[in-house]
């Protein structure tokens, strides 16, 4: 017999027991289930529920930065954290973002009112046009949905939870290796990840016959997770001809693109150049996501802007995705932030404005290709074994060393240098100065472990 429950809070548990249990709930476990969800597991009235809870590993990314800062040495070095530094080591504010701020700031009419669910329409609106083109038919077609997210990780997260309660298949292909953050955010909310092969330890380069091969065999349906440029972690991307060829297999085997576009115009220096493999697959008609950041290009890492843009088959459809997304972003964050979609907004509805951060945005990017072509040269001038060259080829915050991890070890220890442990360096966290540092480091890694 069923044991009878007074309270609603009761029937809560009782359900929890049973979908635990997968079966009906015993009057013990109802029992046990009533006490502990009060008293947590022998911790009486003066110890904490919470004691069970072990000490949990830090982010293998972040906790670069914590180690780091633990480091009492004059010469340590971090290039884990993904953010652009100055030649001085120091984080940067764009001139154009402290202008777009004064002018938010002197705006007396402004409030600090809620944004609707989905963000600040003109925000919206303007990223849209930056991603897909000021002239995208999908645009002018009303066929894309653009909501304001969280930045890049908060995007990618309202996407996943979409996927994962309306479409069909509920497996996500992401290239081996990646950012670390994808499996999570895929895994967490709901989907099923599998990998498709994207590098070569071998040449340091893309393994494209790989990536053919593992996408051709995805079922029909899959999501695939690709990153728009300058992948992260290795630096490798596509070239058109390979994008082209990528796009006619994802078509060809109804699979459905989700990109992951975190450094427009920071790779290259280019906005249009930086988005060419979206708006290839935009231009064929067919259907994609498209998750966008401005941390890196804006340099509005606190302020946590982003969007997320669905491109669909029709504009209804595309309608009713919306009123979807807004049953998704609701209950997790109930709407976003204002404050940084309006520098955005501001800054790309100006032409003058715009073109100040084109030119600051080139800055950016080309002092990082000029990291790039001093650290190849000073390993060159070294005689540093092995071929260097895959650091001038690969491309954006990023190069993957291959380096390997006891090496990336020995070089914390000895030479203070702060790197994630599948080799990974941040270029914008290298200047003139350091690197020297680095290249000697490098070079004893590598000759000491020959």
């Amino acid at each position: 017999m069923h044991q009878q429950f007074s309270s609603p809070a009761d029937r809560r548990l009782s359900a929890l027991a049973r979908h635990l249990d997968g079966s009906s709930a015993s009057s013990t476990m109802d029992s046990t289930i009533s006490a502990s969800a009060t008293s947590g597991s022998g911790s009486g009235f003066g110890g904490s529920v919470f004691a069970h809870v072990v000490q949990a590993p830090e982010d293998p990314i972040l906790g670069v930065t914590v180690a780091y800062n633990k480091d009492p040495s004059p010469i340590k070095l971090n290039l884990g954290v993904g953010a652009y530094r100055t030649e001085e080591g120091k984080p940067l504010v764009l001139n154009v973002v402290r202008r777009a701020e004064q002018l938010l700031v002197n705006d007396r009419s402004r409030v600090k009112e809620y944004l609707p669910i989905v963000g600040l329409a003109e925000f919206n609106r303007l990223s849209a046009k930056l991603m897909f083109g000021a002239d995208s038919p999908a645009i002018q077609e009303k066929r894309v949905t653009t909501v304001q997210c969280l930045s890049g990780t908060g995007s990618l997260r309202v996407g996943a939870e979409f996927l994962a309660r309306h479409h069909h298949q509920r497996t996500v292909y992401i290239p081996q290796p990646t950012w670390g953050n994808h499996t999570k955010i895929f895994t967490l909310s709901g989907l099923y990840v599998k990998t498709y092969r994207y590098y070569n330890p071998a040449t340091r380069g893309l393994n494209f016959q790989g990536l053919l091969e593992d996408l051709s065999l995805a079922p029909s349906g899959a999501i695939v997770l690709l990153h728009a440029c300058a992948h992260n972690p290795t630096g490798v991307d596509p070239t058109l001809q390979q994008w082209e060829q990528i796009r006619q297999l994802i078509r060809s085997k109804g699979l459905l693109p989700f990109f992951d576009s975190a450094y427009q115009g920071f790779a290259s220096g280019n906005l249009d150049a930086d988005a060419q493999s979206v708006r290839m697959f935009v231009a064929d008609g067919g259907e994609c996501l498209a998750a966008q950041s401005y941390a890196k290009n804006m340099g509005l890492y606190g302020e946590r802007v982003g969007a997320l843009s669905i491109v669909c088959k029709t504009a209804d459809v595309a309608s009713r995705v919306e009123s979807q997304l807004k049953l998704v972003i609701r209950p997790m964050f109930s709407n976003p932030p204002i404050h940084g979609a309006s520098i955005v907004a501001t800054i790309l509805k100006d032409r003058d404005m715009y073109i100040e951060w084109t030119v600051e945005l080139k800055a950016m990017a080309d002092r990082i290709i000029s990291m790039r072509q001093q650290l190849f040269d000073a390993l060159r001038a070294r005689g540093t074994p092995g071929d260097w060259s895959h650091i001038i080829k690969q491309i954006g915050m990023f190069t993957f060393t291959g380096l390997n991890s006891a090496q990336v070890v020995f070089m914390t220890k000895e030479h203070h240098i702060y790197m994630t442990s599948d080799g990974r360096i941040s270029m914008a966290g290298l200047s003139s100065r350091t690197v020297p540092h680095l290249a000697d480091a490098i070079h004893a890694a590598v000759t000491r472990s020959i």
